[in-house]
């Protein structure tokens, strides 16, 4: 019988495989008995523990010494960690990916637990009569969840058992699993893209490209007010969801249905993403608005900026924002002066220079341009290196410019006379417009040291913008 280690310190211990973590536990005994902390949030997720939600409490129990249950991948993580005896675990890596196939075993008493990941197969073999381990998952077990299967003598694995295979118990079900080379890699959790059709829906699938995991959706195959959007997916399959849609006609907004259309877009629709994200423990990425703030700053406005909108539009914003900012795992992404494929600004100022006309162009507004392109760029940039949560400026680098600045730019890029802009206020603009108009911020600089620390380096806009004009 092995002898239980008492008093040790909690630490993380890392393996081989990605995400499978062994942690040793303080186990406090005396002629009594013992008692540890078989799991402790707060205490594990500060040593690096994924937060992941347990759902159900499992126990599998086992009377004979060399009880051996089959490698199985599961559809969920688990904490897996021993109540009595003691067990030898096994764990090969059965997802996509360079790790594919590795290889990590160690024995597990109660002074230890390991966390499994998604998709890592896991098998047992008990070492003493009556061992008992239980395992906390973040899924409801379900006949219908699909599982990946590897057989226990697989030749490429190459698991030395300490009690050969040919002398234990096994399962008939688990002698017949498919082989290593057999096995089809388990892909990774999915991403759903809410607003796919749109510009930086377009944007994210190039820079994105089509991966398998990646779900791209519409309003017609995704709409955010449907009742039954929280059920309509297994969301336990998800990582991720981008929230690429929104409500932009900023001017429609001021009026009775826009400020319907507005509110339930930018308002309602990420309140919905949010609760099913908190809920299921996703990841939450969503694209915000300069229009949250009302443009009085003097200087470049930062992320801890407290809101003060203008208009509807930006209010319909600035609760969204609200509402996802409620989600542990989440990204705000502030932006302004979106430019991407279809009518724009850009193509506007280009089309008139080519045919002759000289337009007013606001002058007392300041902002940068920021390219879908950059916003795609930098959703991919968090996502892949786990930046910190929370909410991040992002618009294309360099000397901010007025709308006017900027179309003078636009007409010397396409040969014409930069001279031919004129420029006039926002109130003179506008001193004409048939319908209601929104108040625009005139100040809509975004401070960009937050996202630069991340090791995201901005592209200078006045570039991109070249490079726009050619394409």
């Amino acid at each position: 019988m092995g002898e239980i280690e008492f008093g040790k310190k909690l630490t993380r211990v890392e393996t081989g495989i990605p995400g499978l973590v062994v942690f040793d536990l303080p186990v406090h005994g005396d002629s009594r008995g013992w008692f540890k902390e078989n799991w402790q949030r707060e205490k594990m997720t500060a040593l690096g523990l994924p937060d992941f939600g347990p759902v159900q409490n499992n126990v599998s129990f086992n009377d004979a010494v060399g009880t051996t249950r089959g490698i199985h991948a599961e559809p969920w993580d688990k904490w897996v960690s021993v109540a009595t005896g003691r067990i030898f675990g096994a764990w090969v890596d059965l997802r996509e990916g360079p790790t594919f196939g590795a290889v990590f075993t160690t024995e597990i008493d109660a002074s230890k637990a390991i966390f499994v990941p998604r998709g890592v197969g896991n098998s047992y073999q008990t070492l003493e009569p009556d061992t008992a381990y239980t395992y906390l998952v973040n899924d409801h077990w379900s006949a219908d969840a699909s599982y990946s299967f590897l057989n226990l003598a697989d030749e490429t694995a190459a698991i030395s058992w300490p009690i050969p295979l040919s002398e234990v118990e096994i399962s008939a079900k688990d002698l017949v699993h498919p082989r290593l080379a057999d096995v089809t890699p388990i892909g990774a959790r999915k991403t759903l893209v809410v607003g796919a059709g749109g510009q930086l829906g377009r944007a994210l699938r190039d820079e994105l490209g089509d991966l398998p995991h990646i779900e791209w959706t519409t309003r017609a195959e995704f709409d955010l007010g449907d009742p039954e959007a929280a059920t309509s997916r297994r969301w336990r399959d998800y990582d991720t969801i981008i929230n690429a849609g929104a409500y932009t006609a900023v001017d429609l907004a001021e009026t009775r249905d826009g400020r319907r259309d507005a509110w339930t877009a930018n308002a309602a629709g990420p309140a919905a993403l949010a609760r099913i994200a908190g809920e299921y423990g996703l990841t939450l990425v969503h694209v915000s608005s300069d229009y949250v703030f009302d443009g009085s700053a003097d200087r470049a406005y930062r992320e801890d900026d407290a809101v003060c909108p203008l208009g509807v539009y930006g209010q319909s914003k600035a609760a969204g924002d609200l509402a996802v900012g409620t989600v542990p795992r989440h990204y705000v992404l502030r932006t302004s002066w979106v430019i991407g494929e279809g009518k724009n600004f850009v193509r506007t100022m280009a089309s008139l220079a080519e045919r002759g006309i000289d337009p007013k162009v606001v002058d007392d507004q300041r902002g940068r341009l920021t390219f879908a392109t950059e916003i795609a760029r930098a959703i991919a940039h968090l996502l892949a290196t786990g930046a910190p949560y929370g909410t991040y400026n992002i618009t294309g680098a360099g000397e901010p410019r007025t709308w006017a600045e900027l179309a003078a730019d636009i007409f010397a890029l396409v040969g014409a006379d930069r001279s031919r802009v004129s420029g006039v206020s926002t109130g003179e603009y506008f001193a004409g417009a048939e319908g209601p108009v929104a108040p625009r911020p005139l100040n809509s600089v975004l401070d960009l040291v937050k996202i630069e620390g991340t090791g995201f380096v901005p592209r200078d806009a006045g570039e991109q913008l070249e490079e726009y004009l050619r394409s």
